[in-house]
């Protein structure tokens, strides 16, 4: 696990690396990292990633919901913390508005993941989709945390989706791997209907 200003840092520049990557647009996404068995650092909430500093990064104990100063944390906290109790070896978590997953998920489909090699880093041959839930409700909370339980990324009917790993460049690898994967699904359906 990261020390808690080594975690700032990270956070913040893997929330500045989901814009320049086009894994989010504006204030979207959030980025967090397990600092111990009880805490973790997360992005803030409704905030430019131009702007952002390590400061502004917030520490949040994920049982209690508690943080630390004035800045808000980002809204979507309470997924971050239930996959933090419930899978103890992850050790960060990204929630992206990327184009095709979030094709996928207003569709509210699951995607069959048909490279074999995308099915090794996501951890699954299909990638469920959590059914439709108001952002930062307990539905969809728990809805997405039962469609992530046995695989690396989950999506979040008509709000993208959420990738885990063990680390934030595990978790880059997810996001990118889940686009490919979705790009390709979308194609092979297209071809079905032709």
């Amino acid at each position: 696990m990261m020390n808690i200003e080594q975690a700032r840092v990270e956070v913040c520049s893997s929330g500045k690396r989901l814009l320049h990557e086009g894994l989010v647009a504006r204030t979207w996404g959030n980025v967090s990292v397990r600092v111990s068995d009880t805490e973790m650092v997360i992005t803030p909430s409704g905030r430019p990633y131009t702007e952002l500093t390590p400061d502004d990064m917030v520490l949040v104990n994920f049982y209690t919901l508690a943080f630390e100063g004035k800045i808000k944390p980002s809204s979507e906290l309470k997924l971050h913390c239930e996959v933090y109790k419930n899978r103890k070896h992850i050790e960060a978590v990204i929630h992206t508005h990327q184009m095709y997953a979030s094709i996928v998920a207003a569709a509210q489909k699951d995607v069959v993941v048909l490279d074999p090699a995308h099915q090794a880093i996501l951890g699954a041959a299909v990638i469920k989709a959590a059914p439709y839930a108001l952002p930062n409700s307990k539905k969809i909370t728990f809805g997405t945390e039962k469609a992530i339980e046995s695989a690396n990324a989950a999506l979040m009917a008509n709000h993208g989706c959420v990738c885990i790993g063990r680390n934030l460049e595990d978790v880059f690898s997810v996001c990118k791997t889940l686009e490919e994967a979705c790009a390709l699904y979308i194609s092979s359906l297209k071809s079905k209907a032709a």
